[in-house]
């Protein structure tokens, strides 16, 4: 398949720290086919200085396509994906966070099943493949096998990280759901609504990452873990 543009979705909060990075290796990273990139920021009303790194890295780059959304209010991970996926224009989308968990090299290897016309949607996992992996929380690695193996059952896949940031989508098919999670619900709800396409192509592809402690700035807790297995039960079980 040609793609002539991919739209990359960066939700951030509070991500000043990195997102200058993230945005030097998305920039940096060479599609191995003559893809432009579309890069989406939706600014969840954070409080650092990331407005100000946003301007900056515009005006440095004035040829780096850079879409700069803001909400007024914090709304959470899904509400910043929502209102990404709607002004998204590239043929798919890539969902990326702004912290450096996930590594922008490994694109091509996402986008492999959707060069090769196999592929609707792309999970990335962190738990398949030989890409580094940082060793970090023992129960963080059982609630997303739980919530993981869960889904599957309900969803009839056979996905091995269903959590995972990095998920591609074709985009007009994403943006034919009506997505309702506004946090972390986001990824089971998500899941649950393209596994009732009929005819649905997914896939999925190892990759690495560079996973943050809490004091590092890790956001999602057990408490999200809780919401999750709640809205898989929602999502897949009723309407």
């Amino acid at each position: 398949m040609k793609l002539q543009k991919l739209s990359i979705l960066i939700p951030t909060y509070n991500e000043g720290k990195t997102l200058y990075q993230i945005l030097d290796k998305i920039r940096q990273v060479e599609l191995l086919y003559p893809t432009k990139k579309e890069v989406i920021i939706i600014d969840d009303a954070s409080t650092d200085n990331t407005a100000e790194i946003i301007f900056s890295y515009k005006n440095k780059y004035p040829d780096f396509p850079i879409i700069h959304l803001t909400h007024d209010r914090n709304k959470g991970k899904g509400a910043a994906l929502h209102t990404g996926i709607k002004k998204a224009t590239g043929e798919y989308l890539i969902i990326q966070d702004a912290d450096l968990e996930y590594d922008p090299n490994d694109y091509n290897d996402l986008l492999k099943p959707v060069y090769e016309g196999v592929a609707d949607v792309v999970y990335g996992s962190r738990f398949v493949g030989s890409k580094p992996h940082r060793v970090l929380f023992f129960w963080h690695y059982v609630g997303n096998k739980l919530v993981t193996s869960l889904s599957n059952v309900l969803t009839n896949l056979n996905l091995t990280d269903m959590e995972s940031c990095y998920k591609v989508f074709n985009t007009t098919l994403i943006q034919t759901l009506q997505l309702k999670e506004e946090g972390f619900g986001f990824e089971p709800e998500v899941t649950a609504k393209i596994a009732k396409i009929p005819n649905i192509r997914i896939y999925e592809v190892g990759i690495s990452y560079y996973g943050r402690t809490y004091a590092e700035g890790k956001k999602i807790n057990w408490k999200d873990g809780i919401w999750a297995l709640i809205c898989i039960f929602r999502y897949n079980l009723f309407r």
